[in-house]
């Protein structure tokens, strides 16, 4: 065996421990039931046990479960989407009123066969969720719409609490580990969420471990500061399928904890940073946490 071989070996920091409780198989039946989707289960987050059996928090994935882009580093579906769903606003607002939730994260898959990015149906399921949920707060995480103006502004006219996209990757690595995506117009979206809606806080998300340096790490926090985003997350890149990118480094839980330090020196007001962190991981304790620091 490489020493390369032996470097890449999952490491012990990263297991993960299975937990089939009644509050997981209850949250999985209840979404069966109500024909939702959640990003836990089609990205195959590592914290869907802790997620649904301890913590009873799930992320929603609206506009169906096929998404129009391949990126090389997540396991959600690629092909040509079914018809919209109008009823699925309403579906996710009652789910979240059974849960009982105080936060809410709302994601969805890329829509570029629609000329509105979905926007119209991510509107809709916030104001639901609103008329049903008033105490509950509403964090929605969108792909970048096209870059389209006026997509985004149907979104913020609606009012998240949090508006969430992730840059997911540093400038140079962007186009290989994104599709159709780019690292400009994610920065562009997020500075115009933030000049709609200045009170609403932004927030972004970045995977190490596909080949960046330290510096560009650093570059890309930079850039998102000059942008107005205030919450970050970090986590270790996993590879979902032989048919993905392959990790170049596991970054020891230390290292995160360095990258969380440096961040919250230039500005941020949180940063959840961790092996196993991901876009809406304990996002409730995140927006709390930026609350108090703001």
């Amino acid at each position: 065996m490489s020493t390369k071989e032996q470097h890449l070996r999952k490491p012990e920091w990263l297991k993960i421990k299975l937990n089939t409780n009644e509050h997981y198989t209850g949250l999985k039946k209840m979404m069966r039931e109500k024909q939702l989707h959640t990003v836990c289960e089609e990205a195959r987050c590592p914290n869907i046990h802790e997620c649904w059996a301890v913590r009873r928090t799930a992320t929603f994935m609206i506009l169906g479960d096929v998404c129009t882009r391949a990126c090389r580093f997540c396991a959600v579906k690629t092909g040509l989407p079914t018809e919209l769903d109008w009823q699925e606003p309403e579906r996710v607002a009652e789910s979240v009123r059974l849960m009982n939730l105080k936060h809410v994260v709302v994601t969805a898959v890329a829509r570029d066969d629609l000329k509105d990015g979905g926007a119209a149906v991510f509107a809709e399921t916030v104001r639901a969720i609103r008329r049903k949920n008033p105490l509950t707060t509403i964090e929605v995480l969108p792909s970048d719409m096209g870059g389209v103006y006026e997509n985004l502004k149907t979104l913020m006219d609606a009012r998240p609490d949090i508006l969430n996209h992730n840059i997911e990757t540093v400038r140079r690595l962007t186009p290989r580990v994104r599709a159709r995506a780019t690292y400009e117009r994610s920065l562009e979206f997020l500075r115009r969420a933030k000049e709609m809606q200045p009170d609403i806080p932004t927030k972004s998300s970045l995977m190490v471990g596909l080949g960046e340096t330290r510096e560009e790490i650093l570059e890309t926090m930079d850039d998102l500061r000059a942008v107005g985003v205030s919450i970050l997350t970090i986590g270790q890149y996993l590879q979902p399928t032989k048919k993905h990118l392959k990790v170049e480094k596991y970054y020891h839980p230390h290292e995160f904890m360095e990258l969380k330090e440096i961040a919250l020196a230039k500005g941020f007001s949180h940063c959840e940073s961790g092996p196993l962190v991901r876009s809406s991981y304990h996002a409730d304790e995140q927006v709390q946490s930026a609350k108090a620091n703001g």
